[in-house]
């Protein structure tokens, strides 16, 4: 007998899908209001918002919003038409491709629609069914539906475990031999939910012992790290040993699209088997000329990124100080660790949001371990250190309501009100 397609959607809505009932409009698909920025409106009342990734504050730079304006005005929201191949190419793609290069000191650069499908795509078009993929076990939701579209043989490492990287290595090298294959390794510059640095130089080093190529996605590094703001790879040192680098523009960027760099001959060759590229349309030129005056901000600017280094600093610092557990970040993003369940974790949520006015990302199971509460927030240029010391008040107090049981009292007889 075949079962109905959709019965098993209906008994089983998956791990966070079983909360929807509860939590969607509220903690899931939340409607923030206004302005893009620091404070903003949530449900109608003003908040304090930690959830953009908008590091650098572009988002409503006036400069940015001029050139977007102006760009909509000239060619609207349709031009180009057509994908880039056929008919949907312009010196303004070609321009904002060759600036980037050389920003992120590469030969070439091509331009992605969007950062997701772009990794996806990157993976796919990089490999053959003889080839070998090497990747961190906790890569971004991209590099693993990527992974998953290689008919070929994959290893998982560690999380930047340096050991474990090395037996990987191992094994696909012997699997590479086998097969007449290459072996492709991918890592992040940054990873965006701890705020680890990928560990670009130890990976780099290891280049001298085993063949193998290496992709990194630095979309939270491009921007935020390195003397000029070119990444991981620059703070590391090591950005000539990145074979091919990815970043999107939803971080630093505060726009839609993605990029990939490379030498020449790699960025030829996807120009012309990248099937998300090759078969989508291209780039808008709001979005295009958009990122021209961006990338023009980031390079010229340096009082912005100063300015949000001043801001993680500050804001690390101070919950370091009260006691919190932020890991080992080393990047903006910034975690804090909490034991508590996801019931818990949603009262704590609401409490934030409705008596503190603090609006920011809640990351539990399946993501991470059962019995962690994440509170992931992202510090921007455009916070400032008023925003930060309203923060580690409502932090401390929200965490004596935690360890005394208050959330979990609250969670055991009621379900949390959203309305």
């Amino acid at each position: 007998m075949v079962k109905d397609l959709f019965e098993r959607i209906q008994e089983n809505k998956g791990p966070l899908g079983k909360w929807a009932s509860q939590a969607e409009g509220y903690y899931v698909f939340p409607k923030l209001e206004g302005e893009l920025g620091p404070r903003m409106q949530f449900h109608g009342k003003n908040i304090l918002n930690w959830s953009l990734n908008d590091y650098l504050g572009l988002a409503n730079h006036p400069e940015v919003r001029k050139a977007d304006t102006e760009a909509a005005a000239q060619f609207g929201a349709a031009y180009p038409m057509g994908a880039r191949m056929m008919s949907g190419h312009t010196t303004y793609h070609e321009q904002l491709e060759n600036e980037l290069a050389s920003f992120v000191m590469k030969e070439s650069a091509y331009l992605l629609n969007f950062g997701y499908q772009g990794m996806v795509s990157i993976i796919d078009a990089l490999v053959t069914k003889n080839d070998i993929i090497v990747y961190d076990v906790d890569s971004h939701a991209c590099i693993i539906d990527g992974v998953r579209l290689h008919m070929g043989k994959r290893f998982t490492y560690k999380h930047n475990d340096l050991e474990s990287m090395e037996k990987n290595l191992q094994r696909a090298t012997k699997m590479a031999e086998e097969t007449g294959g290459g072996i492709l390794f991918i890592t992040e510059g940054v990873f965006g939910m701890r705020g680890q640095q990928g560990k670009l130089k130890e990976i780099a080093a290891l280049k001298k012992k085993y063949n193998f190529r290496l992709l990194v996605d630095d979309a939270h590094g491009f921007g935020t790290l390195g003397k000029t703001g070119a990444g991981a790879g620059e703070e590391q040192g090591v950005q000539d040993e990145i074979d091919v680098y990815f970043s999107t523009f939803a971080k630093s960027m505060a726009n839609i699209g993605a990029f990939v760099a490379a030498d020449k001959s790699v960025i030829d060759y996807l120009k012309y088997n990248l099937r998300s590229q090759m078969f989508a349309k291209a780039l808008p030129m709001i979005q295009t000329i958009g990122s021209l005056k961006r990338l023009e901000l980031l390079r010229n600017s340096s009082e912005i990124k100063d300015k949000l280094w001043e801001n993680v600093n500050a804001l690390q610092s101070g919950l370091k100080e009260k006691g919190f557990n932020i890991g080992d970040t080393n990047t903006c993003i910034t975690p804090v660790y909490l034991e508590g369940s996801i019931p818990e974790a949603m009262v704590m949520v609401n409490d934030l949001r409705e008596n503190y006015g603090i609006f920011l990302s809640i990351v539990v199971y399946p993501v991470i371990p059962k019995g962690i509460i994440l509170l992931r927030m992202i510090p921007t240029a455009s916070h400032t250190l008023e925003d930060i010391k309203e923060t580690l008040t409502a932090f401390e107090a929200i965490r004596e309501k935690l360890v005394n049981g208050t959330y979990k009292e609250i969670a055991e007889k009621t379900t949390v009100d959203v309305s």
